[in-house]
């Protein structure tokens, strides 16, 4: 039986897409049963999901990313806006923290090493995303 023109296949770009929102959106949910909802901007590195440092608003970034892979996965155009939107925002926490992991006055997300480095990985899996090849609609694209 074959399918109809107009059916989609999910491509493996947009199941990683969704993988990557659903298990930031459960750190973000495990982060606030670890460090409660005080202290916003707390930097206490003895917070920590398993190896990483968190806070209040650190949780509230990885919901945030969470949701927004949660939301977009469904499309291929939405997938890689994601996968956009993942390189730049954790390229820049990953930047960011490296700066400022060593200095509490300015690390409002309580960032460590462990931190700086899942970022990176973040990123590079927010490029993979972005430019995925998408065989399966051979040269044309299909947006949104």
């Amino acid at each position: 039986m074959t399918q109809p023109a107009t059916a989609r296949r999910t491509a493996p770009f947009q199941w990683l897409a969704l993988a990557i929102g659903v298990i930031y959106l459960l750190v973000g949910i495990v982060g606030f049963l670890i460090t409660g909802f005080g202290n916003w901007v707390e930097h206490d590195h003895s917070q920590t999901l398993l190896v990483f440092a968190i806070n209040p608003l650190h949780n509230v970034v990885h919901l945030l990313i969470g949701l927004l892979g949660a939301l977009l996965w469904s499309r291929p155009g939405r997938a890689r806006l994601f996968g956009w939107i993942l390189l730049l925002g954790y390229g820049a926490a990953a930047v960011y923290g490296f700066v400022v992991v060593d200095d509490p006055d300015v690390n409002i997300l309580n960032i460590n090493a462990a931190d700086n480095w899942l970022h990176v990985a973040s990123a590079a899996a927010g490029l993979a995303i972005a430019v995925w090849p998408d065989r399966a609609r051979g040269a044309r694209r299909v947006d949104a």
